[in-house]
């Protein structure tokens, strides 16, 4: 099992790279974000709550992205070859609760890829992803909760997953070959 954390800001390539990693790694993605999404495209409860926080730009309460995971992961038995966490986790309580679960499995998370961008460039990438998208989360105002929340919250884990010693930092800035050759080569000594 190899387990793979993508970790960036909103717009930062996570969804773009981690459709490469699982090219070339062959695990299964979980992406928070389309989770979330596909329950409000539904009209679930879990989709309406989860729409009164993400449409202000919030993060979803740690208890119940938690619960989301742990359902996640144990109803599609291809998580046990290894899986790549796309937008999970976003914070340090959420950290350690996927330390916990992947310990209860056996494994834990091999490595964190960082891509790191400028602020600026995100609130360019998003909008330009909102005229193109039509995501009604991607409009200004949204965008700056998100980045603002981000930068309060989610930051921190870089100095979590460094301390463990995972944290692999890449400039996400320019092609998104020239990005996951970056990641690729940062990465190639974490498989066990």
């Amino acid at each position: 099992m190899y387990n793979l954390v993508v970790f960036g800001a909103p717009g930062s390539g996570k969804g773009t790279q981690s459709a490469r990693l699982i090219d070339e790694y062959g695990l299964y993605h979980i992406s928070t974000g389309e989770l979330l999404r596909d329950h409000i495209a539904r009209d679930t409860q879990l989709g309406r709550v989860a729409n009164e926080y993400i449409s202000k730009g919030h993060l979803i309460p740690d208890n119940l992205m938690i619960d989301i995971l742990e359902h996640t992961l144990e109803s599609n038995p291809e998580t046990a070859a290894g899986v790549i966490f796309d937008g999970f986790p976003r914070t340090i309580e959420q950290a350690k609760a996927l330390k916990e679960m992947l310990a209860k499995r056996g494994s834990k998370v091999h490595a964190v890829v960082g891509l790191e961008v400028e602020d600026e460039e995100l609130v360019e990438r998003l909008l330009k992803r909102g005229l193109e998208s039509g995501r009604s989360d991607d409009n200004l105002e949204t965008i700056n909760n998100r980045l603002e929340v981000y930068n309060k919250q989610t930051a921190p884990l870089r100095e979590y997953y460094q301390n463990e010693g995972k944290y692999h930092g890449i400039k996400g800035s320019g092609s998104i070959d020239e990005i996951f050759n970056s990641i690729r080569e940062s990465l190639k000594d974490t498989k066990e």
